[in-house]
């Protein structure tokens, strides 16, 4: 239940910042292909649950599941190594920026392959994901998280089967603020609202985090960070290591 006490304590804003990002969601939507009836595993808030299929949520924490919106999917109460649904009961199961939370990853994707003849995994590359200029130059103690525990992408497609594994952009305005969102707009990370919605700085001592915003906005104000970051400026997406681990469906 490790994901539950997580976002217990840190989700409480979660559906503020965490919006979906239409860019991402329509690479999820395709590779869900024509399944109907999906699994959403470590739902919280509901982000990228498609309007148009049958969904079913499972998330462990009545802090997420009570951001839900109204018209959202019904969301169960369980966690990802022990979901309560017979074999092949659903055509896909979606797995979205959750497995890098969850206590034993093997399990959780093993149920994952039981339960569903499709599979959607939305996860990272940690090796990838933490080169992170965020994480390298200013706050080092994010990759060292029990969270960046997370198993390759190519443990993960094993895992599940996977027929393919697609590299996911992160634009520069992404819309869904994850830790990468905010690459070419430094100043975001100043704002403690928004670092509330990442877990990976959420979940660091606050005056530690405090001191390296510090640096950061001093860095902003002086020119050193886009003296430092400015061949970023010039791209309009990066690779940030994250990933769709696909295996297709009927």
């Amino acid at each position: 239940m490790a994901a539950k006490v997580t976002y217990d304590a840190i989700g409480r804003n979660y559906a503020r910042h965490r919006q979906p990002d239409p860019r991402i969601d329509s690479q999820i939507e395709a590779a869900l292909g024509s399944a109907k009836l999906v699994l959403n595993v470590g739902a919280g808030t509901g982000s990228y649950e498609a309007n148009d299929r049958q969904v079913v949520a499972v998330e462990p924490s009545p802090v997420m599941v009570a951001q839900r919106s109204v018209g959202a999917a019904p969301a169960l109460r369980a966690v990802a190594d022990a979901l309560p649904f017979a074999d092949d009961s659903f055509d896909a199961a979606t797995a979205i920026l959750t497995v890098h939370h969850w206590p034993d990853a093997a399990a959780g994707l093993a149920e994952l392959r039981r339960v569903a003849e499709g599979i959607v995994i939305f996860t990272f590359d940690p090796a990838v994901h933490a080169q992170y200029w965020l994480f390298e130059e200013y706050l080092p103690e994010s990759v060292t998280l029990d969270t960046w525990r997370t198993p390759p992408i190519q443990v993960v497609a094993e895992a599940v089967g996977a027929d393919r594994v697609e590299v996911v952009p992160i634009p520069a305005d992404c819309v869904d603020g994850f830790n990468w969102a905010y690459w070419r707009r430094p100043e975001s990370y100043l704002d403690p609202d928004v670092r509330s919605c990442i877990s990976g700085l959420a979940q660091l001592p606050d005056g530690l985090v405090a001191r390296r915003m510090e640096r950061l906005a001093a860095d902003l104000a002086d020119g050193t960070w886009h003296t430092r970051h400015a061949d970023l400026t010039q791209l309009d997406a990066v690779d940030g290591g994250f990933r769709l681990v696909v295996r297709s469906g009927r």
